[in-house]
Order: structure tokens, then C-alpha cells, then sequence
């Protein structure tokens, strides 16, 4: 089906036949992104056909097909031109319950309608800079908002809450204006708030502490959805938030990083959608005040602790004799690598595994891999637990000294790596991170590195005859190895592995060619200072003088 043949059929067709052509021509154009330039008209007359179907009293299947054929063609620029206007918006912002009533949503044989009103809204914002415009005027943020808020209670219309938020992020990310106004005017922010820990079902055990169930099953694919454009919204609406002034703005950011904690905890429906899930946590934690990270990490009871550890102790007396030590090690290794100085570890955890496959991937890391180092970093520098803790998992007490620090499949080796990447941006937050680990100590630094990857973060703090960058850390001392220590004096402070010792060249010589070679070095003195250097200065007059 064509758009012709569609067109002659809105002009003289009952609503039934109206409704199976635009049916067919909806499943023909599916999956249609780009249009033969030849058609443009017949789909501008046709978009604007379909509106004034849609002003009629029609069914609701055939409010639906028509909404479907009109998101299909809001996918082309030019089309939207023309039938962009107020009237055009309010008819959409009608069939998408968006208005100031407090009344809760109809039945759900309208739900279709409602999503399908939204992803129509989605593409003409997104495409059309007059609808853009529009929306400030119509006063589209908060018609969605009061949507939200009828549906933040109910599961069943999670694809309405999926593309209200997908919606509001487009606004926010397009205007500044909406941005300011949903942070501080619409309240945004808690109502945000309140759909991401809606995605997740959050049962909460104390102010900031959400019960985590690792056993649980994963987030469905809608459930995920949410959570990401709920994400992607809060990062905007917060973009600017990187200092709070206020008790309830603290308490409202320490609630959204307790959500975003779990947030980092939960696996969705595929590898894929989890790491997708993770990455706009941490971009939204980017935003959030480092006095305030403080929450991704809580205390443990000692009644938790011991029953931790007695659960893993079990686990591991149930293996296989000649498999015990072994086992015993990796039981432990995972549980120190979940719990430091009492306090639990999960969340940094994750972040840490996170910036590791984002190294690993090797390409993109300016957008990629900086957000979660730049975090990383903020909060060791504001966080010493976290800090502690990062140091341990990145930068362990050094044994094996005869490698080069860059050479290795370690997360320290690849981070020293990053060091001299090409990318400026990508090898400053490497070494500002490694720096921050190391308390800002210069010769610490050195230790982990070598002078040669750490020479270019040292010259642009000016530190490069050694001292400690300008904030202020705990004196706890580190405690370097038996074998760290009893290879230090050997170790090539440029390179910053153990070499071996060069020979003397003059052991090998015999006492006649060290006499020729001393007679030698004395010739040369003596030519040197039989030399006459000249220096042309300039005298009182400005002249030339010898």
C-alpha cells in the first residue's frame, strides 16, 4: 500500500475502511526509515489526512492504526513541516491523557492509544524544532509529570511510564528552560526518583539502605527500560548539581544514590542491557554531590558479618579434599573483595568490574571509560574507606618488581597503559586516578608507575622534582613487601621495573688499554680548555662588544 492509495481512501472511505488501509500500510512501512524523496507530498497530505481523522469520534482500534502510520511517518523531517502546529500537538497531548486533572487513568483498552500518543510525541519533538517550541507553550513538562503521577502505582502500564519518561528526557535534554523548571518548579527530581525505585520494586531496611536480593531474578526487558529512561531524565534534570545547599536537597540525592546502588546491584534481561543499565548509573552518579556518594557503601552488622563468613566457610567445606586450599582461597578472596574495614564493598565492586571491560574494549574510551574513572576518583578523594578499599583491588602491595608497570593483564597494568594513551583527555583521568590512590604522593606514584608513564601528570602539576599534590589525606602509612624492599635499590626509577646490572665495561680491560683510555680523557680536558669561547655582549651604547 502506497501513500496515494492511502490518501484516496482517507478522502471518500468510511472509518472501516480507513482503518484496514492504514493498517496495511503501517505493517507495509514497518520497518521504514528512509522515504523516497519522490513521495514527500503524498505523505505531507497524508500526515495531514490522518490528524483529521484523529479530530474525529472514531473507535479505538482506529485511533490506534492511525497513530501507528503517523509515528511512522513523524520519522521523516520534511513531513512534520506542515502539520506541526498547536492544534495538531493538542489533539496528540489529548489522546495522551496529558492534562491538569488529578483523575486516575481510564480502563486499559485505552492504554494503546495513550503509548502510542507518546511515541508519536517522541519522534515530533525529537525531529521537529517547532514542536520544541510548542511544547514550552502548551506546557508539556508538566502534563507529563501529572501523568507520571498517575501511574507511578501501577505495574500494568509500565510502556506508558517507559515513553513519559523517554519523552521528558528529550525536552530536558533539548531545552535548558524544561530542565530548569522540572528540577526546581514540576519537582522533579523526587518524582523521578520515585519511577526509578518503581522499576526496581525497592524494599527499603533502613533511610538509604534498600534490601538487595541476590538471588533474585533479573529486571524484565520493560522493567529495564524504564530504569534506563528514568536515568537518562534524572542526568539532566541533575546536570548541574555537582554542590548541594540545602538539608532536603542532601537528603534528596542521598535517596537517588541509595537507588542508584541498587540500581548497580540488579542484572537485567541480557549482558547487553545490564551494561547498558550500568552506564547511565554511573553518568547519573557522576552528577551527584561527593559528599553524598557516601551511601554507595554501608556498614555491617556483626551479626552479618559472621553469618557471611560462616556461609562462605560451609561452602567451602563442602569441596573435594584435594580441592581445599584452593577453594579456600578463591571463598576468601571473594569475600575480602566484598567487605573492607566492616563496611560493604558491592557497589564499588561493581564499578571497579565495570571500568575493567570498558578497558578492555579498547576503542571509544573518552565516552566510555572517563565517566566511571572520573567518579572513581571523586569519591577516593573524598572517601578514604573507598579509597582504601580501590587501592587494594588496583594497586596491591607490589611483589613481582621485574616487569614494567604497563607490561601485565593486571587492572594496574592496564591503567598504566592509559597513562600515554593518545587521547588527553583519557590518560589525565588515568594518572589523576592512580594519583588520587596513592594519597597524591609523588614518590608513592613513582613506585606503581615508573617516572617515564607518570612524567606528563608530574609537569603539569609542577611536581616533577617530587612532593605531594594539594589535598589533604590520612597519614596511615603503606607497607611496602619483603621482596619489593630487597629489590628497591635495583629498580629503574624511569622504567619502574628491576633490571639487571649493567657490566663495567673497565672489568674486562687490561691495564695497559685503562692507561691508554685514562690518557685519553686527559687529552680531551686538555683541548677543551685550551679553547677560546667568545661572548658577544652589548655595551652602554647598544653596541657589539667582545
Amino acid at each position: 500500500m502506497d501513500a496515494e492509495g492511502a490518501l484516496n481512501t482517507l478522502r471518500g472511505g468510511d472509518a472501516g475502511a480507513i482503518e484496514k488501509v492504514l493498517r496495511e500500510y503501517s505493517e507495509e512501512h514497518r520497518a521504514t526509515f528512509k522515504f523516497d524523496l519522490a513521495d514527500e507530498e503524498k505523505r505531507k497530505k497524508l500526515c495531514e489526512g490522518v490528524f483529521k481523522v484523529l479530530e474525529k469520534d472514531i473507535s479505538t482500534s482506529c485511533q490506534v492504526t492511525c497513530l501507528e502510520v503517523l509515528r511512522i511517518l513523524s520519522r521523516d523531517k520534511k513531513v512534520l513541516v506542515p502539520v506541526t502546529t498547536k492544534e495538531n500537538m493538542q489533539i496528540l497531548m489529548r489522546l495522551a491523557k496529558l492534562d491538569d486533572s488529578e483523575a486516575s487513568l481510564e480502563e486499559a483498552a485505552h492504554f494503546p492509544v495513550i503509548v502510542e500518543s507518546l511515541k508519536c510525541l517522541c519522534n515530533i519533538v525529537f525531529n521537529s524544532q517547532m514542536a520544541q517550541k510548542l511544547s514550552l507553550e502548551l506546557n508539556l513538562a508538566a502534563m507529563l509529570c501529572n501523568l507520571l503521577r498517575k501511574c507511578k502505582d501501577q505495574q500494568v502500564i509500565s510502556d506508558i511510564k517507559c515513553f513519559d519518561l523517554r519523552l521528558l528526557f528529550l525536552l530536558s535534554l533539548l531545552h535548558t528552560d524544561i530542565r530548569s523548571q522540572l528540577r526546581y518548579e514540576l519537582q522533579g527530581l523526587p518524582l523521578l526518583t520515585q519511577a526509578l525505585e518503581s522499576a526496581f520494586s525497592i524494599k527499603w531496611t533502613d533511610e538509604y539502605e534498600a534490601a538487595i536480593d541476590h538471588n533474585g531474578p533479573p529486571l524484565s526487558p520493560q522493567e529495564t527500560d524504564c530504569a534506563i529512561e528514568a536515568l537518562k531524565a534524572l542526568f539532566n534534570v541533575t546536570v548541574d548539581s555537582w554542590n548541594v545547599h540545602s538539608e532536603s536537597d542532601s537528603h534528596q540525592f542521598r535517596v537517588m544514590a541509595a537507588v542508584l546502588r541498587h540500581c548497580l546491584l540488579t542484572m537485567g534481561p541480557t549482558e547487553d542491557k545490564t551494561e547498558e543499565l550500568h552506564s547511565n548509573a554511573v553518568n547519573l552518579l557522576s552528577n551527584v554531590p561527593v559528599s553524598c556518594l557516601d551511601v554507595l557503601i554501608s556498614p555491617l552488622a556483626q551479626d552479618e558479618i559472621a553469618q557471611e563468613a560462616t556461609t562462605l566457610d560451609e561452602s567451602t567445606q563442602e569441596t573435594e579434599t584435594g580441592q581445599d586450599e584452593t577453594r579456600e582461597e578463591e571463598t576468601n578472596l571473594k569475600y575480602n573483595t566484598m567487605v573492607y574495614n566492616g563496611m560493604n564493598m558491592e557497589a564499588i565492586r561493581v564499578l571497579l568490574d565495570f571500568m575493567e571491560k570498558r578497558i578492555d574494549k579498547g576503542s571509544c574510551y573518552r565516552e566510555g571509560l572517563t565517566p566511571v574513572l572520573s567518579l572513581l576518583t571523586e569519591c577516593s578523594r573524598a572517601h578514604r574507606n573507598i579509597r582504601k578499599f580501590i587501592k587494594d583491588q588496583v594497586l596491591p602491595p607490589l611483589r613481582d618488581v621485574t616487569n614494567r608497570p604497563e607490561v601485565g593483564s593486571t587492572v594496574r597494568n592496564k591503567l598504566v597503559r592509559l597513562m600515554t594513551h593518545v587521547d588527553l583527555g583519557v590518560k589525565q583521568i588515568a594518572a589523576e586516578f592512580l594519583f588520587v590512590l596513592c594519597k597524591e604522593r609523588v614518590d608513592s606514584l613513582l613506585k606503581y608507575t615508573g617516572y617515564g608513564n607518570a612524567a606528563g601528570l608530574l609537569a603539569a602539576r609542577g611536581l616533577l622534582a617530587g612532593g605531594r599534590g594539594d589535598h589533604w589525606y590520612s597519614d596511615d602509612e603503606d607497607t611496602d613487601t619483603e621482596e619489593y624492599k630487597s629489590a628497591k635499590p635495583n629498580i629503574n626509577l624511569i622504567t619502574g621495573h628491576l633490571e639487571e646490572p649493567m657490566p663495567n665495561p673497565i672489568d674486562e680491560m687490561t691495564e695497559e688499554q685503562k692507561e691508554y683510555e685514562a690518557m685519553k680523557l686527559v687529552n680531551m680536558l686538555d683541548k677543551l680548555s685550551r679553547c677560546s669561547l667568545h661572548y658577544i655582549t652589548l655595551d652602554s651604547d647598544g653596541l657589539e662588544r667582545r
